[in-house]
């Protein structure tokens, strides 16, 4: 990974996140600077995991490297959400 596939997927953290809050359930009680910090952690682990399957470098869009990325973020959303309200 070098470091504009970092930089890329730290700017596509912040809408993975957003992402991911959308497609988990209901409602979630954590902040959105956490759900940017989800997002984006599950940007770089989605980008190491598309490169370790050999799916981030595509001609066009990354579609498969993507849905990584929002599935990862989806469950780092409702798994912080679960942990948040129960504080």
């Amino acid at each position: 990974m070098h470091v504009s596939g970092i930089i890329m997927a730290i700017i596509i953290g912040l809408i993975i996140g957003a992402l991911g809050r959308l497609v988990v359930p209901g409602r979630q009680s954590i902040p959105i600077w956490l759900t940017i910090v989800i997002g984006i952690v599950a940007a770089l682990i989605g980008t190491a995991i598309a490169g370790g399957l050999g799916v981030a470098d595509t001609k066009g869009i990354d579609w498969i490297e993507i849905a990584i990325q929002v599935v990862l973020a989806a469950v780092g959303v409702a798994v912080t959400a679960g942990i948040y309200s129960r504080r």
